[in-house]
């Protein structure tokens, strides 16, 4: 009986690590080393159900980047048990670190200019600007406004939005769905759209979810049924991401 469970074992983590797309890692696929050392500072330990795109959107980073820090191909399948880097090693960011203070070495006519640049750039920036984007945003949900973005610590990372228990919830704009589940505590049933290298957006708390990962969707498709799983009341809590972390989706959002 040992050896069938150990040729079960090795049969199931041979088929695992042939599947392609970021696939939720199952309790089959713990390793032996599970739970065996303790996760450190900037890491992550892979959980059963999770995926890349579900762990870095928990993290707040671009899944693309902690596939790269990580070493990962596209589409690797990671495995329960895993430990994952959430930043660069420390002697990665040494070697950044002096590659811009030598690049940084200037004349002190060309500090200077670099000082007045950037007092220009910083009385440019405190001005209300409203973010460039190629792309053309659309409201997913044409309800109220319940809550919106902040950026302090456990602050609202998007926009709640009113509505009624089945309302259509709409892409915002064309893109691949790169997440539909209810892996992520606190969002409930889950989509997340990615629109190009550099935008994410996500509806989360629906009642029903109509579109599956890899799938090309439109702008103004309907992609969920507002619901309130993970929520008090029904509502879409809606988000943008920019190169992985939340930013304000009224600055992108048309204007009511």
């Amino acid at each position: 009986m040992k050896l069938r469970a150990l040729l079960l074992t090795v049969i199931t983590g041979l088929m695992l690590g042939c599947s392609s797309g970021y696939a939720p890692v199952t309790e089959q696929s713990l390793g032996a080393s599970y739970n065996r050392r303790p996760v450190g500072l900037n890491e992550y330990r892979v959980r059963p159900g999770d995926t890349l795109i579900a762990i870095a959107f928990r993290l707040g980073v671009d899944y693309r980047e902690l596939a790269r820090i990580n070493h990962l191909r596209d589409k690797d399948l990671i495995y329960a048990g895993q430990v994952l880097k959430t930043r660069p090693s420390a002697q990665a960011h040494r070697t950044v670190s002096r590659s811009v203070r030598t690049a940084g070495t200037t004349t002190p006519a060309s500090r200077q200019t670099s000082t007045t640049t950037q007092s220009t750039t910083r009385s440019a920036s405190s001005a209300p600007v409203r973010p460039s984007s190629s792309i053309k945003w659309s409201w997913p949900h044409a309800g109220n406004l319940l809550a919106k973005y902040s950026s302090r610590e456990g602050g609202n990372k998007g926009v709640d939005i009113a509505g009624k228990i089945g309302d259509p919830v709409k892409s915002t704009a064309a893109g691949e769905v790169v997440y539909a589940g209810s892996g992520l505590l606190g969002y409930g049933n889950l989509v997340i759209i990615s629109h190009n290298r550099e935008f994410l957006s996500a509806y989360a708390h629906n009642s029903r979810i109509l579109v599956r990962e890899n799938q090309k969707v439109k702008a103004g498709e309907v992609v969920a049924e507002l619901g309130n799983t993970g929520a008090s009341v029904p509502m879409l809590h809606f988000e943008i991401r920019r190169d992985g972390k939340p930013v304000n989706p009224l600055g992108y959002l048309p204007r009511r």
